[in-house]
């Protein structure tokens, strides 16, 4: 009888470990750094919880409100996680004296072995004092980004 109790308490405590995993994209080119990853829960839809990140502009010159933004989990707009396929949809906006600039990170992602994602980001930089008529300027880098996913 203990032994019975004890495998199943064994068992028990060994279901949350699968109640959770992670994804996460880093890219490092000459262009951008960028680090993100977030918990993903298993079951009710997948939601992602304790989504971080950081991405750095290097081609902005320093001091440049828009060269460095942290990401947190108001940012990540959308996303997808399936054995084939990993996307992320994250914006960020700043606020600088009446105006607003933004910055828009969409990660496309295919599987390319189980947990390994490879693809491209597209990033979108809308900056309100780049352009003399106050229209503001749309600026995009591309690259490549590899994410992972337990």
């Amino acid at each position: 009888m203990r032994t019975i109790i004890c495998v199943a308490m064994l068992l028990a405590s060994a279901v949350p470990s699968l109640a959770s995993g992670g994804i996460w994209c880093n890219v490092d080119d000459p262009a951008v750094t960028i680090d993100v990853g977030a918990g993903v829960t298993r079951g009710m839809g997948g939601p992602t919880f304790n989504f971080r990140g950081d991405l750095e502009i290097k081609a902005r010159p320093l001091g440049d409100h828009l060269r460095k933004t942290a990401f947190e989990d108001s940012n990540l707009t959308q996303y997808w996680l399936d054995d084939k396929e990993l996307r992320l949809n994250i914006y960020h906006e700043h606020e600088v004296a009446d105006t607003f600039d933004s910055v828009e990170l969409t990660i496309l992602t295919k599987a390319s072995d189980e947990g390994i994602y490879d693809g491209q980001y597209t990033l979108a930089v809308y900056d309100s004092t780049a352009d003399k008529d106050k229209d503001g300027k749309t600026t995009e880098l591309t690259g490549k980004v590899s994410c992972g996913a337990e």
